[in-house]
């Protein structure tokens, strides 16, 4: 005799005992369930955490708001009982853009370190073109370094001896015609670029617009242009103003033009091949 014959299948066990298999259902936005215990039915609206764990928040029909815990075979869709759960955080984006505009290269490893060279004037130049272009600079394997004022561009271009392969290009603040900077960077020979922008200092060369204000102040000759610029727009002290110029500056739509043109212009000039330079 068979043990299907009469009695069903009793190798299976009470029908009782056979726990039923409860779909999981992501809890998508707007999606209507209803509460298995109390019957409110609502879309879906958002979800919350406590120490008692998950909820998710339904919204009835007349815009009453409840939570309920996200618990196994809590909720019914069309009369069948499911288990909701919250979806999944969607992964971020990998930007396919530098904060330059040029393509990121994914999986970068930095290039060894070119001989050439670009040099700016102070930390706060180094630390925004690092910001800007610090991921076409590993690419192309340059360095970037600060001169601590220009000041000492002769006596550092004489130990640094720029020649075929080892290429010096400078980023000048105040680089206008009739400057002090304008004469202590011509005739610096063929392995040797200067560039810059007309701005006083490279916090004017942000966008306004990127810190917050409609123009930047006008400061008179004689007196210091970051402490001045501080006091008139009540940024504290020149440490704390340049915490909010460097903050606002994500990629180089925050810039000016002539910033942009001119740290362009070093970075090609500096990685450009020559007969002479050295293979990676």
């Amino acid at each position: 005799m068979s043990g299907r014959d009469g009695y069903g299948d009793i190798f299976s066990g009470h029908p009782r005992a056979n726990k039923r298999v409860v779909p999981t259902v992501t809890a998508e936005r707007d999606l209507v369930v209803e509460d298995a215990a109390s019957g409110f039915c609502g879309a879906v609206v958002g979800f919350d955490r406590s120490y008692d764990g998950e909820f998710v928040k339904l919204e009835d029909a007349r815009g009453a708001v409840r939570l309920f815990a996200l618990r196994e075979a809590a909720f019914l869709i069309d009369g069948n009982p499911v288990t909701l759960v919250r979806p999944r955080a969607a992964a971020p984006k990998q930007p396919t853009r530098s904060a330059s505009g040029s393509t990121r290269v994914e999986g970068l490893r930095a290039r060894v370190a070119r001989t050439s060279r670009i040099w700016v004037e102070g930390v706060h130049d180094a630390a925004l073109v690092e910001r800007v272009w610090g991921h076409d600079l590993r690419v192309e394997g340059v360095v970037v370094e600060h001169l601590e004022g220009l000041d000492n561009l002769a006596q550092r271009l004489t130990e640094f001896g720029p020649g075929p392969g080892c290429r010096v290009g400078v980023l000048v603040d105040h680089l206008v015609t009739g400057s002090k900077e304008t004469q202590l960077t011509t005739g610096l020979g063929p392995h040797v670029l200067v560039t810059g922008h007309p701005f006083i200092d490279v916090w004017q060369a942000v966008r306004p617009a990127a810190v917050g204000i409609q123009q930047w102040p006008r400061v008179p000759r004689g007196e210091d242009w970051k402490t001045g610029i501080c006091a008139r727009l009540g940024w504290g002290t020149p440490q704390q103003g340049w915490r909010r110029v460097y903050e606002a500056v994500g990629s180089f739509r925050d810039l000016e033009a002539p910033l942009i043109g001119a740290v362009e212009r070093l970075i090609d000039f500096v990685t450009e091949p020559e007969p002479c330079e050295p293979e990676p």
